[in-house]
């Protein structure tokens, strides 16, 4: 068939148009209870389909991902965060409780909708309460249109999911978090790779009541086939890569394949400098790509492992065996499970962090224009009442009963709140417990015009027990930022400014802040709506270690109806479409 010259040149726009826009990949998703046995011992957990973890999704960039969520929990609602996601023009479908959207009801339905417009290895999450940590996640990844793009090649991939896991029930852990008698939640029982570990089943009590689920016996079998280690299976000589993100609920994590090594490619969806390593530090809410070659004896298998890093480790080696094929992904090396470096090794952390930078041919050069925006934000732990806080600035983040996107496109935040501090006293002993425990409350928005570029200060600080400082990841949502650099001590904007190399500044969506040290990040207020920035650990975001940043507030997009129905907009049947 010969085209016309002009309906030809049509042809291929559509054509072009139809690759630019990706095609529609739809999920039709049922949230349920099952029991399941991710460590051996058998809990409730939060399951996708009757699955745990969550599905996979794999999709191309620029195609547009419809997932129709059913949730048959009895009594709770849900959200789920598309971590990573940009959402732009979807801000409701970001997926935050009171935040872009009431929860989901108990046998209601909701649609998200939005484009995975970046290639890179991301997730999915529960976001209303401590939902991730019950077993709410599953794995993104989006692909690129040409593999040939990439600047590395491989033969195979596999998607790790790690986690740190708890025995008792997240109701009870949230309940205990914000009581006035504050109970905190320990540490973990057991660390999963890929939804599966093994917890010692000698040391689970053996009488009625034990357990925080139920009064029954605790049950727990080592030969279930739910908590079988996870395999990674290779062809001797071949390589594969790992697509690596952590959901721990607390935990800093490292991971190690015994006897190989890994070279870091890719992190947070970005291509970055192609970095060596024997482990890899994972902490909470952070996606790497990681390359190693199938290049020792394959008479064998190996172990993968994961271990806690920053916090003093009571939790087992979490494990996974690497089988070279033709082998039994059942046959367990003999060897020992693999050891990370000093959990309190912090000067390590730093520098193994301090290792990513944006690949040369992918740089992201940083905006021209000036700074408009400083926010110096102090991490600090306080007294609430009788119990604990988390929070910055001294304010301690708590959503309203009407989602904070809903609030501000329609005009429902009543008497306007105070704007959040922007920075904290210059006198502040980041080294001493804080002065001033007691925290505010609040969930007012940093507010930004759009356009605007925004430096972050993150200042860690003492927390209320002497001569102790957490690291704590930073997530923001819609966004990717520049990461301009980490440091010890306080920040001071006349010296430390001059000491980072941003000619290599790597983007990221998550980032840590070492104890007694800073994180300096920078973003551009592009994205109408609302945006979550928070410590990815459950328990602190829980306790209110968060901000939101409302950009383009005069240009947000009209909301669903479907993303209403509580607080005040339950009862505005004209706002919405």
């Amino acid at each position: 068939m010969i085209l016309h010259p002009i309906l030809g040149l049509a042809f291929f726009l559509l054509i072009l148009s139809v690759t630019v826009q990706g095609a529609v990949i739809e999920f039709n998703w049922t949230v349920n209870y099952l029991r399941w046995a991710p460590d051996c011992v058998d809990k409730l957990v939060i399951a996708i389909n009757e699955g745990f973890p969550g599905p996979t999704i794999n999709v191309t960039e620029g195609d547009t991902i419809k997932v129709n969520v059913l949730n048959k929990l009895p009594t709770e609602g849900i959200v789920i965060h598309w971590h990573g996601m940009h959402q732009k023009g979807t801000p409701w479908a970001d997926g935050t409780a009171f935040v872009s959207q009431c929860p989901i009801g108990p046998g209601e339905e909701f649609l998200y909708e939005f484009v995975a417009a970046r290639v890179g290895t991301y997730f999915y999450h529960g976001h209303h309460g401590m939902q991730r940590a019950a077993g709410f996640y599953g794995a993104l990844n989006v692909h690129p249109r040409n593999r040939t793009v990439e600047p590395f090649k491989y033969d195979k991939e596999y998607t790790i999911l790690l986690n740190d896991w708890w025995h008792k029930s997240v109701h009870e852990q949230e309940y205990n978090l914000l009581a006035d008698s504050f109970k905190w939640v320990g540490e973990p029982q057991s660390l999963l790779i890929g939804g599966r570990g093994a917890y010692n089943c000698s040391k689970v009590p053996n009488f009625p009541g034990a357990s925080s689920d139920t009064g029954d016996f605790v049950k727990c079998n080592s030969s279930s086939p739910q908590c079988v280690p996870f395999s990674i299976t290779v062809d001797p000589g071949k390589t594969y890569r790992l697509r690596i993100s952590s959901v721990a609920s607390l935990a800093a994590l490292n991971f190690i394949l015994e006897g190989h090594v890994m070279t870091v490619v890719e992190v947070d969806g970005h291509y970055v400098k192609p970095v060596v390593v024997d482990n890899l530090d994972v902490y909470s809410g952070e996606s790497f790509s990681v390359l190693f070659t199938a290049d020792q004896d394959p008479s064998r298998n190996y172990w993968a492992g994961v271990n806690v890093r920053a916090r003093l480790p009571s939790t087992p080696t979490g494990v996974a065996v690497l089988s070279y094929n033709p082998n039994d992904p059942g046959m367990l090396p003999t060897t020992p499970r693999p050891v990370s470096p000093a959990w309190n090794d912090f000067a390590l952390s730093m520098s193994k962090a301090k290792q990513y930078v944006a690949h040369p041919d992918f740089k992201e050069p940083l905006p021209q224009k000036a700074t408009d925006r400083h926010l110096f934000l102090l991490n600090l732990q306080n007294t609430w009442k009788n119990g604990r806080r988390w929070s910055a600035n001294n304010i301690s983040f708590v959503p309203t009963s009407t989602p904070i996107l809903a609030a501000y496109k329609y005009n429902l935040m009543g008497e306007a709140p105070a704007s959040p501090p922007d920075s904290y006293p210059t006198d502040y002993n980041i080294s001493a417990p804080p002065p001033f425990p007691e925290a505010n409350e609040g969930h007012a928005a940093y507010e930004f015009n759009l356009g605007d570029v925004v430096d972050v200060i993150i200042q860690n600080a003492n927390s209320l027990t002497a001569s102790n400082s957490e690291i704590h990841p930073w997530h923001l949502h819609g966004h990717d930022f520049w990461l301009l650099g980490y440091g010890n001590g306080k920040f001071n904007v006349s010296t430390d400014y001059a000491t980072m190399d941003t000619s290599q500044a790597p983007r990221r969506n998550t980032v840590p802040v070492f104890p007694w040290g800073w994180t300096v990040i920078r973003f551009v207020a592009d994205n109408p709506g609302l945006w979550p920035f928070h410590c990815h650990i459950e328990p602190h975001l829980h306790m209110g270690m968060g901000v939101i940043f409302g950009e383009g507030l005069n240009q947000l997009p009209d909301m669903p109806k479907r993303t209403l129905g509580c607080g005040l907009t339950k009862d505005n049947s004209n706002i919405g479409i």
